[in-house]
C-alpha cells in the first residue's frame, strides 16, 4: 500500500509538473518568437506585401511626372506640335492632379483606400494608352489630363493607406517609400527615355499600374477605413492579415475602436468644417508644409534643370542625368532615418540644405552676370542644384506627406487630405509656370527668394510642426487636436 501511494503521488506530482513545463516552454518560445527576427518577418509579410503594391502606384506617379522631359523632341516632331501645344501637353498634367487632388478625400471615403488606388490606376492606363495611339494634339491632352488625375489621387491615397496599415515603429519608413517611389518613377522614364521612342515610352507606364491593379486583389483593406465604416468582422479580418494570424490584436483594435466611437460622436464635416478652431492646428500644419514644400522652388528646378545647368555653361545632359541618379539613394537614406532620427530633424537637415543650395546656386548667377570667377560659375551652379536635391530628398520630399496622414483624425481626413493634396498641387503648378518669368527678371534674386522661402520653412518647423515618431495614429490626433 506503501508503495502504491508513493507512486500515485510521483504520478500526481508529474501529472501537475509537467503542464508548467510544458507552459514555461511555451512562454519562453512566445518570447523567442515575439523577438526573432524569422518570426518578426512572418508576422509584418502582409504590411510589406500591401506596402509593395501600394507605392506601385507612386511609381505610376513618378512615370507621369518624367514622362515628358526626355520626350520633347521627338513627340514635337512627329506630331508636328509646336511649342505651345506642347507646353499644354506638360502642363495639363497639373491641372488633372488639381482635380484629383480635390476629389481623391471623398472618393478614398465612399469606396475605400483599395477601391480609390483601383480607379486610379484605371485613369492612369487610359491616359498611358490615349497617349501611344495619339495621333495629334488632341489625344495626347486627354491623355495626359487622365494620368494627371491619377497622379492627384495617388498623391494622397498611398500615404494614408500605407499610415494606416503600418504598426507605429514603421509608419514612417514605410509612408518614405511612397516618395522613394516617386522619385525612382522619374528617374527610370529621364534614363530609358533617352533610348526607347515616345510611344513605347508611354506603354512602360502601364506595367506598375496592371501591378497594382493585380497586387489589390491580394492585400486587405485599410483596418481603420473598415472600422470607420462599421465592418466589424472585415476590421479585425484585415488587422489579422497584418499583424499576422497568432498575433494578439486586442489592444490595437480596441484602441482603434474607441478612438472611432469617438469620432462617431462628432458631426460630419466638408470642406468649410475643416476651419474649426478645433481641427486649426493639424489643418496649418498639413497645409503649410504643402506651401513651404513647393514655394521652395522644387518643382521650377525640376521641370527645367536643363536649362539651369545649359544658363551657367554646365552641359545640360550630364547634369541631368546625375540629377536623376542622385536622388533615388539619398531619398532612401531619408526612409531608413525618419523612424530613427524622427520627422522634425529630418526637416530641419533638409531645410538648412535647401537654404543652401539655393544661395549656392544664386552666388553662380551672380558671378557670371558680372563676369566674376567665370570658371567657378558652372561649378557653383551644379554643386547648389546637386546639394538642392539633396536636401530636399532626405526630408522635404517625403516627409511633409508622411506628417499630413499622421495628422488628420479619421472623420475629416478625406476633406483635410484633398485640401492639402489641392494646395500642394496648386504650389507645384505656381512654382513651375512663374519660374521662367523669375529667371527673366533676376537670376539671382530668384534663387534668393528660394531661400528665403526655405529658411522661413526652418521656423515654421521649430515653432509649429510635432514630432510623431514612436506614437500611434490616435495618440497624434488626440494631441494635436
Amino acid at each position: 500500500m506503501k508503495e502504491d501511494i508513493e507512486q500515485s503521488e510521483n504520478s500526481v506530482n508529474e501529472e501537475i509538473r509537467t503542464p508548467l513545463i510544458i507552459q514555461t516552454n511555451k512562454s519562453l518560445k512566445e518570447e523567442k518568437v515575439e523577438n526573432g527576427c524569422y518570426e518578426k518577418k512572418q508576422d509584418r509579410y502582409m504590411v510589406y506585401l500591401s506596402t509593395f503594391v501600394a507605392v506601385c502606384g507612386s511609381f505610376a506617379f513618378g512615370s507621369c511626372a518624367g514622362y515628358s522631359s526626355p520626350i520633347q523632341s521627338a513627340i514635337r516632331e512627329d506630331l508636328n506640335l509646336s511649342i505651345a501645344e506642347f507646353s499644354l501637353f506638360g502642363s495639363i498634367l497639373t491641372f488633372g492632379a488639381m482635380i484629383g487632388a480635390i476629389t481623391s478625400g471623398p472618393i478614398a471615403d465612399y469606396i475605400g483606400r483599395k477601391g480609390a488606388m483601383r480607379m486610379s490606376s484605371t485613369f492612369c492606363v487610359a491616359g498611358w494608352l490615349a497617349i501611344y495611339f495619339a495621333q495629334g494634339a488632341l489625344a495626347l491632352d486627354i491623355g495626359r489630363l487622365a494620368t494627371g488625375y491619377g497622379m492627384g489621387v495617388f498623391s494622397y491615397v498611398v500615404p494614408v493607406f500605407i499610415a494606416e496599415i503600418a504598426p507605429k515603429d514603421l509608419r514612417g519608413a514605410l509612408t518614405t517609400i511612397n516618395q522613394l517611389m516617386i522619385c525612382c518613377g522619374v528617374s527610370v522614364s529621364f534614363i530609358i527615355g533617352t533610348v526607347m521612342t515616345w510611344r513605347m515610352l508611354a506603354l512602360t507606364g502601364l506595367i506598375p499600374c496592371a501591378i497594382l491593379l493585380f497586387g489589390l486583389c491580394i492585400i486587405p483593406e485599410s483596418p481603420r477605413w473598415l472600422a470607420k465604416i462599421g465592418h466589424q468582422k472585415e476590421f479585425e479580418l484585415a488587422l489579422h492579415k497584418l499583424r499576422g494570424t497568432d498575433a494578439d490584436i486586442s489592444e490595437e483594435a480596441a484602441e482603434i475602436k474607441d478612438y472611432i466611437e469617438t469620432l462617431e460622436k462628432l458631426p460630419k464635416v466638408n470642406l468649410f468644417d475643416l476651419f474649426q478652431r478645433r481641427y486649426s492646428s493639424s489643418l496649418i500644419v498639413g497645409v503649410g508644409l504643402m506651401v513651404f514644400q513647393q514655394f521652395g522652388g522644387i518643382n521650377g528646378i525640376c521641370f527645367y534643370t536643363g536649362s539651369i545647368f545649359e544658363s551657367s555653361g554646365f552641359p545640360p545632359d550630364i547634369g541631368t542625368i546625375i540629377y536623376a541618379i542622385i536622388q533615388v539613394p539619398i531619398t532612401a537614406l531619408g526612409a531608413a532615418l525618419i523612424d530613427r532620427a524622427g520627422r522634425k530633424p529630418l526637416l530641419l537637415v533638409s531645410g538648412t540644405g535647401l537654404v543652401i543650395g539655393c544661395i549656392l546656386t544664386g552666388i553662380s548667377f551672380y558671378l557670371k552676370g558680372h563676369e566674376i570667377a567665370i570658371k567657378a560659375a558652372p561649378i557653383l551652379a551644379v554643386t547648389g542644384i546637386l546639394v538642392y536635391i539633396g536636401s530636399f530628398s532626405v526630408g522635404m520630399g517625403a516627409v511633409p506627406w508622411v506628417v499630413m496622414s499622421e495628422i488628420y483624425p479619421i472623420n475629416i481626413k478625406g476633406a483635410a487630405g484633398s485640401l492639402a493634396t489641392l494646395v500642394n498641387w496648386f504650389g507645384a503648378w505656381a512654382c513651375s509656370y512663374t519660374f521662367n518669368f523669375l529667371m527673366t527678371w533676376n537670376s539671382f534674386g530668384t534663387f534668393i527668394l528660394y531661400a528665403a522661402v526655405n529658411a522661413l520653412s526652418i521656423l515654421f518647423v521649430i515653432k509649429i510642426v510635432p514630432e510623431t515618431k514612436g506614437r500611434t495614429l490616435e495618440q497624434i490626433q488626440a494631441a494635436i487636436n
